[in-house]
């Protein structure tokens, strides 16, 4: 189980990445919200479609929900 997080930010084309905790791009902590605990970033990506309709995994933490 890792923990992940969601850029509260915006990328430019509108998605809210989400990112494993330790990845290099992990946003700052007054930028991010976390999600919980999860066993791979899927489920983490529909817990930030909750809030975000449109997030993404982070293509460098979690490559396998990164969508271009």
């Amino acid at each position: 189980m890792a923990r992940y997080y969601v850029n509260k930010n915006q990328q430019a084309n509108g998605d809210h990445e989400v990112h494993k905790q330790g990845c290099s791009y992990m946003p700052l902590e007054h930028n991010r919200t976390y999600l919980g605990e999860f066993a791979s970033c899927g489920p983490a990506v529909a817990a930030a479609k909750k809030t975000y309709s449109k997030a993404n995994g982070c293509y460098y933490c979690s490559e396998a929900c990164h969508t271009s």
